[in-house]
């Protein structure tokens, strides 16, 4: 049996902007997903994907028939139609890729909940291309498209800053602890966020963001050297500011946490997922189960 693994993702500053240039800083989770292939008698695929609670929550069978993937019957949900398409894009990157005449059984299964947004898809795509020996940014292009800051997470065991310079993934590892790291952490907004949609929500409503992109570069650098959870929260309410400016969104802490009295920063495409919000433990806890939302995870839990 071969297993392959890959980390989760969240997106601390450069969310939509990343995608013209901006500097990003990005760290992997300790939550991510695993892939395991095994040998199967007959020529075909038999999936299946594991949710973090060890339900299978998916399962098909793919044939291989004159170098392509297809169904073993006509596909009926969006999950075969979308693994049959990451599947045969990791063949044409890799013609060789089940080209042994071989069968297997395929697990994937999550350490985090489908909805929470870290990654279910990067991490899928890293561990294929982990399996079908190919660049991963490659297949990401090629099938769900984006930046590349969660592929990139999924490869590296540290924060990381993340560019596209010339249309190529510049990744820097760096260290990220905080003495504050206390007083961080991460509330889910009930609800997944789509990134296709999110970054297709950026293109329509953006504005001019050569001078945002200089501004959030200089926010990226400071985040990574602050030593004051007074300066975090200065620089991530700035940061806020100007994404809400150059995507005409609201930032979500006006929009439905203006009594919060620290900071709340979104993290990736905005309106879904997960949140960064400061604060004591205590704070944090009663404010936002009072309001609903009861899935707070603490900086040391979520980051590796």
């Amino acid at each position: 049996m071969k297993t392959f693994y890959s980390h989760g993702k969240l997106l601390l500053t450069a969310e939509y902007v990343v995608l013209d240039g901006a500097r990003a800083l990005a760290l992997p989770t300790k939550f991510g997903q695993t892939l395991s292939v095994e040998a199967y008698a007959e020529e075909k695929l038999i999936w299946q994907s594991i949710d973090y609670k060890g339900n299978v929550w998916f399962k098909d069978e793919f044939i291989i028939t004159n170098g392509q993937i297809n169904s073993s019957h006509t596909p009926n949900n969006d999950i075969s139609i979308r693994l049959i398409e990451i599947l045969n894009a990791a063949k044409i990157l890799n013609p060789d890729f089940l080209k042994d005449g071989k069968g297997y059984t395929v697990s994937s299964k999550l350490e985090f909940p489908n909805d929470w947004g870290l990654g279910s898809s990067s991490t899928l795509l890293n561990n294929v291309a982990q399996w079908a020996n190919i660049d991963a940014f490659a297949l990401s292009n090629a099938t769900f498209g984006g930046s590349g800051y969660d592929i990139a997470c999924a490869q590296n065991d540290s924060a990381i800053v993340y560019q596209i310079e010339n249309s190529m993934p510049l990744i820097k590892n760096i260290s990220f602890n905080k003495e504050f790291e206390d007083q961080l952490f991460f509330v889910h907004l009930n609800r997944k966020q789509n990134s296709r949609d999110s970054i297709k929500t950026y293109r329509d409503n953006k504005t001019d963001t050569e001078a945002v992109i200089l501004k959030i570069n200089d926010i990226t650098s400071q985040l990574i050297t602050s030593d004051s959870i007074a300066t975090f929260n200065a620089l991530i309410q700035e940061h806020e500011c100007l994404i809400g400016e150059v995507t005409n969104q609201t930032p979500i802490k006006k929009r439905l946490f203006s009594d919060f009295k620290h900071q709340i920063k979104s993290l990736g495409g905005w309106n879904g997922d997960f949140v960064l919000a400061t604060g004591e433990k205590e704070y944090i806890d009663s404010y936002f189960t009072s309001k609903g939302y009861t899935t707070i995870v603490s900086f040391k839990d979520m980051i590796l």
